[in-house]
């Protein structure tokens, strides 16, 4: 998804759309939507505007979009909400057979197509996306009380 897209979506999306969503960013329903228009060539989302929008909304795909584009995947450094680090690496460890096995199944042809590509690509975001979450469960309890 593009950032434009992203954009439009995030305000369409949000519970009330642009009615609800402008009056809390100080804008106007009309000038809000007109700013995520895709065929709307004279107003344009700021990049303050958008950060904003994140803030209020915690729709985040504008700036998985931005870093998209720019060959970048993003993940939350939070620490987490609930599970454990082993269950956290156990997940990854899942996330890698998925990937091998969709590499494995792109590859009986040995070529891939830009489908195959596309979904290796989703499974190597998966794998980045849960050995980050063990990360932040280790930060998690690095930063918690000592255990005996």
């Amino acid at each position: 998804m593009n950032i434009t897209d992203a954009a439009h979506k995030t305000v369409k999306d949000y519970p009330g759309g642009s009615e609800a969503l402008a009056p809390r960013i100080a804008m106007s329903a009309a000038v809000l939507r007109n700013k995520v228009n895709p065929n709307n060539s004279t107003h344009h989302l700021t990049l303050a505007e958008a950060s904003e929008i994140m803030g209020v909304t915690g729709d985040h795909r504008m700036l998985h979009a931005l870093a998209s584009e720019h060959g970048y995947t993003l993940q939350a450094t939070d620490a987490p909400s609930v599970g454990s680090i082993m269950c956290a690496m156990l997940a990854a460890s899942a996330a890698k057979g998925d990937l091998a096995s969709i590499l494995s199944q792109a590859m009986a042809d040995n070529r891939i197509t830009p489908n195959e590509a596309a979904d290796i690509a989703r499974a190597c975001a998966a794998v980045q996306a849960a050995m980050t979450e063990v990360g932040r469960h280790a930060n998690a309890q690095a930063a918690g009380p000592v255990q005996a």
